[in-house]
């Protein structure tokens, strides 16, 4: 019984820092306005997703500060994608700090102990490109909140078969992500999570994965993250191919497709991954076979499935030309 009532204080408390922000936000014009590669169609606050920095934060001053790089790495990550929200940031700067949050990361999971060091450049490479994906991917409403609690579900169910992280930051992270989710995961968003909550939750999710696999030595667990990476790395590759600027904004991931050119609802769509990437991941946690036949398996069928849906997009665009 205490510890619900320990949670329900944490949630009204990161209830009412949302609420803060959403004055502060309004007050100081942080807002995202929808331009023609937009999901959108009306100004909404940006940066709602800071309450997932916050509530890490918060587990911070209640534990004395566990895991300080982690929380190091996730304040310089967070701070410079805030400066961003509210006024461009170069890509250089934002490189320079997430590379630095990254080696912090690196220590908090002692890294840099016992392992050959071929390995960090890779690690480096990887991580930050998970978190482009998590940035990438926070386009429509209720994307980067449903998609977050699919794979904090099964990370919270696995910690109390390997306890491989502290179960207070589980939960707190998890309801500082419905606490946006109240405000975004809806037809009418209030908020977006703004580059300070897509980077922070991506930093955030990296850090207890990684845990999870150091822990249990299985990399099978990279598979929590799945449907963002193939979506992710598919629609970079076909941009490539087609000579477009991958830096530049752009709506060819199949959620847009999905939202903007089929006219799926926002939710629907976001809803759809969640649930997609949930059972990908509870498949894995019950996978009694070698794990690298059920990666193989999932990306085949994940690739298909990329496929088939810029298929039947470009055969419908086609016909509404004609």
């Amino acid at each position: 019984m205490e510890s619900w009532i320990f949670y329900s204080v944490v949630f009204l408390i990161l209830f009412g820092i949302q609420n803060f922000y959403f004055l502060l936000a309004d007050k100081y014009n942080i807002v995202d306005k929808p331009n023609e590669r937009s999901s959108h169609t009306t100004v909404t606050l940006r940066g709602g997703g800071i309450i997932f920095y916050i509530g890490v934060l918060l587990y911070g001053f209640l534990t004395g500060f566990h895991y300080p790089y982690f929380i190091a790495g996730l304040t310089l990550i967070a701070g410079v994608s805030l400066v961003d929200d509210i006024r461009s940031v170069s890509n250089k700067i934002r490189l320079v700090f997430h590379f630095s949050a990254m080696l912090l990361l690196f220590v908090q999971w002692g890294l840099f102990h016992g392992i050959n060091v071929w390995y960090l450049p890779v690690a480096l490479i990887f991580c930050t490109g998970i978190i482009n994906a998590f940035n990438f991917m926070d386009g429509i409403n209720g994307m980067t909140g449903g998609y977050s609690l699919a794979v904090m579900g099964p990370l919270i169910y696995l910690n109390h078969l390997y306890d491989f992280t502290d179960d207070r930051l589980l939960y707190i992270v998890v309801l500082s992500i419905l606490v946006f989710c109240l405000y975004n995961y809806r037809t009418q968003a209030k908020c977006f999570a703004g580059d300070v909550g897509a980077v922070g939750i991506a930093f955030i999710i990296i850090f207890l994965l990684g845990q999870l696999i150091i822990k249990t030595g299985s990399f099978l667990y990279v598979i929590f993250l799945s449907v963002y990476g193939v979506d992710t790395i598919l629609t970079i590759i076909r941009r490539m191919i087609l000579r477009e600027n991958i830096f530049k904004a752009h709506r060819r991931h199949v959620y847009q497709l999905l939202a903007n050119e089929s006219g799926i609802p926002h939710i629907v769509v976001s809803t759809i991954y969640a649930l997609l990437q949930l059972t990908i991941s509870i498949g894995a946690i019950y996978w009694s076979g070698p794990g690298w036949i059920y990666f193989v398996i999932t990306i085949i069928f994940l690739i298909i499935c990329y496929c088939y849906i810029h298929i039947i997009s470009r055969g419908r665009s086609c016909r509404n030309i004609a």
